[in-house]
């Protein structure tokens, strides 16, 4: 399935490379004129790291180890095209001659073959000319040499293409090719074709190379016989289209991947409608860490768009799906970690899910996003310290967002965890919106009998852990309100949220004292809101000890009650002034 789509995208994306070709980045070009003297050398690389240097359709890479010399067509490394090797070791100087000789035979064999045109002949009268002082010369020549296995190709004078993206070099490899008569059935296309034997090399990242599919030789599985490919056979020209296809998901810039930990992500919509678009453009945005867009506007345009498809605002159909590939690295081949295939409208569903689950009240003024990825994370992770989240968390909140199933109980914990490390610390606020969030999101999708947990404060939700972590935010607004500070919070919250009956008879003690310094009017809201909270508290006195699931609660009750104080209110505010704040 994953290659049969791999395949369907490349067919419907008509701008990929076609059949044994490729986009490659040529960092490196030598001007030459039709005399094949050397002119000068072009720099095409990119202004910086972060950005993708300038491609040309080539022919397809040649598959090379370390004892197989064969040289690309009309482009390749430096040891190849220009004999160039630094050291003085012997036998690497005879290897690269040898190397540099075959890339010298293509060029001559082209230019025999096509002898009418013109960049090929001026390519083969460079090589007949001694030119490798004014090459040495050039300004880019250092350049070259300071960073080796750079690719380098030819431009005829100020022609707008080079000479490796000759239609000549097309016909040539079609006839290469020939016609062979064994022909099986192609396993992704159903039709009869050529079977490979290997699979070409996919490129991950800036040094990983290795295969998505591979068959060994002589590895023992054989099946009546076959060897290698030929055990599963799939057409060249599938090969080709699929690897085509995943090069340009996995490419420097793509928009269609996002990464988690060591995993990428891949994803691709089967049709190529407004709506696909606008949902790869969408997962984009929830799951990169792109700094260069502003995030509020991003998510916001995130929800839109899923609820549009929803609602069938945005038209769909019941053919068009929604493709998610995970990988990891491996040296044998690329471990396949996810794969998830789902109509596109069930896919919104599922994304529109996470932001239901998420929603929660914010009276921020800045309204930053807290649904995407890299939000939650930095949430549950060391201040700054992102990439120190557990290895496996990232991969699995994923997979809980696009599959619809509960939070993974790492996330809780790791929330849970900050928030009991951070609440000790002076002005700093513990029990942020993005925790507050998760947590409500994660009890909710646990299939249990609780009542479930509100966007904004819930007076009639009887949980004991919810009323407790009420009632602890209402005394410490209290304490804030009559003395300006907020001590119980750092000397007590930890305990409250785990044995409050340890701890609430001291802090409903204090309260007494607290109340005292307020107004007439602000010592009664207080005591009928204190009263209103222990009401539903159980006739048996406070929990002795509240569990992992009701100490979240605990914390989610304190956030919505703590939001409920700042809503603006006619008179609310005036009526909890403190008498020392007015004097």
């Amino acid at each position: 399935m994953i290659l049969k789509a791999l395949y369907d995208y490349y067919q419907r994306c008509g701008d990929l490379a076609p059949e044994g070709f490729e986009d490659k980045e040529i960092q490196f070009i030598l001007r030459i004129d039709k005399n094949g003297k050397f002119l000068n050398i072009e720099d095409n690389r990119p202004a910086n790291k972060k950005e993708k240097g300038k491609t040309f359709q080539v022919v397809r890479s040649v598959g090379r180890t370390g004892t197989k010399f064969e040289s690309n067509i009309l482009w390749d490394n430096e040891e190849y095209v220009l004999n160039y090797l630094p050291g003085e070791n012997e036998d690497a100087a005879l290897k690269s001659q040898k190397k540099h000789g075959l890339f010298v035979d293509k060029v001559k064999e082209l230019s025999k073959l096509y002898p009418y045109n013109e960049k090929f002949l001026a390519v083969q009268r460079f090589y007949e000319l001694d030119q490798k002082d004014a090459i040495k010369s050039d300004t880019y020549w250092a350049e070259i040499v300071k960073k080796p296995a750079v690719n380098l190709s030819f431009r005829l004078n100020d022609d707008r293409t080079i000479v490796a993206e000759e239609d000549d070099i097309g016909t040539y490899i079609r006839a290469a090719k020939g016609v062979d008569t064994l022909e099986y059935v192609c396993l992704v296309t159903g039709k009869k074709g050529k079977p490979i034997l290997t699979h070409p090399k996919i490129k991950m990242g800036t040094k990983t190379q290795t295969v998505l599919v591979a068959f060994q030789k002589d590895s023992g599985y054989n099946s009546f016989g076959h060897s290698q490919g030929m055990n599963a056979p799939i057409s060249e020209s599938a090969v080709l289209a699929y690897t085509t296809a995943l090069n340009h998901l996995l490419e420097s810039g793509s928009k269609n991947k996002f990464y988690a930990g060591n995993r990428t992500f891949l994803f691709w919509a089967s049709s190529h409608t407004e709506a696909t678009q606008k949902t790869e453009t969408g997962i984009f945005n929830m799951f990169s860490n792109n700094e260069n867009d502003d995030p509020n506007r991003r998510i916001d345009q995130v929800k839109k768009v899923f609820s549009a498809i929803d609602s069938g605002t945005l038209k769909t159909t019941l053919e068009d799906k929604f493709y998610i590939l995970g990988l990891a690295p491996n040296a044998a081949r690329i471990a396949v970690v996810y794969w998830e295939e789902c109509p596109l409208r069930d896919f919104a569903k599922r994304i529109l899910k996470h932001f239901e689950d998420m929603e929660i009240v914010d009276r921020r003024k800045d309204k930053k996003p807290y649904f995407g990825l890299h939000s939650i994370l930095s949430a549950v992770a060391l201040p700054g310290k992102e990439s120190k989240v557990q290895p496996n968390l990232p991969e699995a909140i994923i997979k809980s967002i696009l599959q619809a199933t509960p939070y993974p109980y790492t996330l809780f914990m790791a929330c849970i965890n900050r928030i009991r490390t951070e609440v000790g610390e002076k002005k700093k606020e513990a029990v942020t919106i993005t925790r507050a969030a998760i947590i409500k999101a994660y009890l909710n999708r646990l299939n249990n009998n609780y009542k479930k947990i509100e966007t904004m404060i819930d007076k009639e939700n009887p949980n004991q852990g919810y009323l407790c972590g009420r009632l602890f935010a209402t005394l410490e607004y209290l304490q804030e309100r009559s003395n300006g500070i907020h001590s119980i919070r750092e000397r007590y919250m930890n305990a409250a949220s785990a044995t409050p009956a340890a701890v609430f008879s001291t802090l409903l003690n204090l309260s007494v004292h607290h109340a005292e310094k307020l107004e007439k009017g602000g010592q009664i809201y207080f005591e009928q809101l204190k009263t209103e909270i222990i009401s539903k508290i159980s006739s048996e006195g406070f929990p002795a000890h509240l569990d992992l699931q009701d100490q979240g609660r605990f914390m989610v009750g304190y956030y919505h009650q703590r939001q409920e104080f700042y809503t603006s209110k006619s008179g609310k505010q005036d009526n909890v002034t403190s008498n020392n704040q007015e004097q």
